[in-house]
């Protein structure tokens, strides 16, 4: 065979080949743009979400084993498709793994398969009219970027840069409140001069589609940011009281109409730093969307069915926040409550930070190595579980943690993962009651109670504190020491452990050492407003005998009127304990007050190391003297006196 004929045979090689990859590319076309009837709305956020939704499930629906691939390919396609469906569930529960992958996806179909281009871009979201883009589009655009810089904490910048988190006045309320308006998102756009390439259009584009397609709307990115926590549909009007304006105030309804007034799905709020922040420039919408992710956001873990018949749920998400769930007609309208828990903060040294925070610091830290049982109180969101979790970093590396929890908040393995740690919680089948009844016998030395909210947990509590662990920590939700006495002594009585008030009072005031009690004023600043000491008091007043000396009747009667007076006295109005603070935040400083009692500081002693012993005098003669110190080290590592015997030596005989 000839060099020419060798040549001719390639180039007509070459001329078929070319002609079978036009013809094949010519079809793959024709069938996307089947797929695709261009027409002015084909490029916005709808008509890409519903080929998006197509696309994926056509390709996690297909029958690999119908297209005669190799076993390799085979192989490889099926993981493939494991992987996204994975993706594609793991997403919904709050997984930012998960989240990363299906949104990758999504980018390349847009880019590859649906024709997305720079000049087409902007009929989805136009970012080259800034005067057309909405405040949620200037929003998503800014977390864009700042996220970029800052990752999670793009919002927290965002926030601090432009102190946004301040009180404000708000055109038509009279009194000033925590907002963020849809002008301030506007003039922070205006001033961070911001200009994107066409992959960071597609990306917030992307954003767009997976938010309403499997993310949580308009708060899925905000629900990421490392904030306290975000909730929904907590003000504004619910749809049914809609239905009741429209019959008699029709100028209401056209106000509602024209979001004059804003509505249940208008309702997105943040907890950022003790304050909670409405966001009134972001909205679901409309009620089926809140409705849509009320119904997602809690079901990791398959927790249960949200019904009419059981109007909440509570659980936890996949990064650990938990949530909680309502629904008509239960409540009002749809909501729900994300709270989020930092656990690389949880540090005492990053939680107390205001002047004198050295000595309060130092004074919990000794509370948990004295094996102190304490109580850490205050109302919802001033910071008991985050300062829990601070305050069990100081407990021994020898002693194992038991946690009694309503939803996994604390998370305690995460942060120690070669300690002794097991959680449990409440579930639909085993009660709060039943969870620490197993507690009991598992070799834990120290009882953590994420918090005592029902009467037979709360019994339990004190029971376990008495014989079942070395000491306990739980959080309660009283506003006074005499308050949390009180709850806890009515839990006992309600549970019918005790009929009677006086001993069930004493039963809680010999169990509970200290309590910690945190406060959030309305500016959202958290701190512990005092640290205070339980202090039992014994009964000095006892019976006599002295009525058999008498020899009159009269005098025997008189001698069994004062023992009578006595027991009525004990049985009425004893005061069984009293109470002082140790610790007090005064005019802006944690000022150390009152001493600690001497029978409780030897106890704290004798639980405590011989360096933490030497730390914790040192801290005692710093506070209340040398006299203090020296009345409790008295006769304490000191040996005993030799006992002196009978037989007298020779000098004294």
């Amino acid at each position: 065979m000839t060099i020419t004929n060798i040549i001719l045979i390639l180039v007509v090689l070459a001329i078929a080949s070319y002609f079978v990859y036009y013809n094949i590319k010519k079809k793959k076309n024709a069938k996307v743009q089947g797929d695709i009837d261009i027409d002015d709305k084909t490029y916005t956020i709808e008509k890409m979400m519903e080929f998006v939704k197509r696309r994926l499930d056509e390709i996690t629906k297909i029958n690999l084993y119908d297209i005669g691939l190799s076993e390799e390919e085979l192989k490889r396609r099926k993981n493939k498709k494991y992987e996204l469906k994975k993706a594609l569930k793991g997403c919904t529960y709050g997984d930012i793994n998960d989240k990363k992958y299906v949104k990758e996806l999504i980018y390349d179909l847009l880019e590859k398969e649906y024709g997305v281009t720079e000049s087409n871009i902007s009929k989805a979201i136009p970012f080259d009219i800034p005067s057309l883009l909405t405040a949620q589009d200037k929003f998503d655009i800014l977390i864009y970027c700042y996220k970029k810089e800052f990752g999670h904490e793009a919002l927290t910048e965002l926030i601090k840069k432009y102190d946004l988190a301040n009180l404000k006045y708000v055109e038509g309320e009279t009194k000033p409140s925590y907002v963020i308006t849809s002008n301030e998102i506007e003039e922070i756009y205006e001033n961070e001069n911001i200009v994107l390439g066409f992959a960071e259009k597609l990306s917030i584009v992307v954003q767009r589609i997976y938010q309403h397609y499997k993310g949580y709307s308009a708060i899925d990115e905000v629900r990421d940011m490392n904030i306290d926590g975000v909730s929904g549909g907590v003000s504004g009007l619910p749809e049914s009281f809609l239905s009741q304006v429209a019959q008699t105030d029709g100028d209401y309804l056209e106000q509602i109409a024209e979001h004059k007034v804003p509505r249940a799905c208008d309702s997105i709020w943040i907890f950022f730093q003790g304050k909670s922040i409405r966001l009134a420039f972001l909205s679901f919408g409309t009620e089926a969307e809140l409705k849509r992710v009320c119904q997602n956001i809690y079901k990791y873990n398959n927790p249960g069915q949200l019904s009419d018949t059981n109007g909440y749920k509570i659980n936890e998400m996949k990064d650990g926040s938990r949530v909680v769930v309502v629904r008509p007609s239960f409540s009002e309208t749809w909501a729900f409550f994300v709270r989020k828990f930092d656990v690389k903060r949880a540090t005492l040294e990053q939680l107390v930070t205001l002047p004198g925070s050295n000595d309060a610091i130092e004074l919990l830290k000794f509370l948990v190595k004295g094996a102190r049982i304490t109580s850490i109180t205050g109302e919802q969101g001033s910071g008991k579980t985050t300062l829990l979790m601070g305050m069990i970093e100081n407990i021994y590396e020898t002693m194992n943690i038991r946690v009694q929890e309503t939803a996994f908040e604390l998370h305690l393995r995460k942060i120690y993962p070669t300690r002794n740690i097991l959680t449990f919680r409440e579930t639909d089948t085993i009660s709060g009651q039943e969870g620490l009844d197993v507690q009991k016998k598992t070799d834990g030395s120290v009882n953590i109670i994420g918090e005592v909210a029902t009467d037979p947990v709360a019994s339990w509590m004190i029971q376990a504190a008495q014989v079942a662990s070395k000491f306990t920590l739980f959080t309660h939700h009283a506003k006074t020491f005499p308050n949390l006495v009180t709850a806890l002594r009515n839990s006992m009585l309600r549970t019918g452990v005790f009929t009677d008030e006086k001993t069930a009072e004493e039963q809680v005031i010999q169990v509970l050492n200290f309590d910690v009690h945190q406060v959030k004023d309305f500016r959202g600043r958290r701190y512990i407003e005092r640290i205070t000491e339980c202090i039992p008091l014994e009964s000095k007043d006892e019976y006599t005998f002295e009525h058999r000396n008498e020899k009159t009747l009269e005098g025997k009667f008189d001698k069994f009127f004062d023992n009578a007076t006595r027991y009525f006295s004990k049985s009425t109005d004893r005061q069984l304990y009293t109470y002082r603070n140790i610790l007090e935040y005064i005019d802006g400083e944690y000022v150390i007050t009152n001493p600690i009692t001497p029978g409780n500081i030897k106890e704290m002693r004798n639980n405590m190391d011989e360096t933490d012993v030497e730390a914790f005098d040192k801290f005692i003669e710093k506070h209340w003297g040398k006299q203090l110190k020296k009345e409790i080290t008295v006769g304490v590592g000191e040996e005993k006196p030799k006992r002196r015997t009978t037989r007298k030596t020779k000098k004294e005989e």
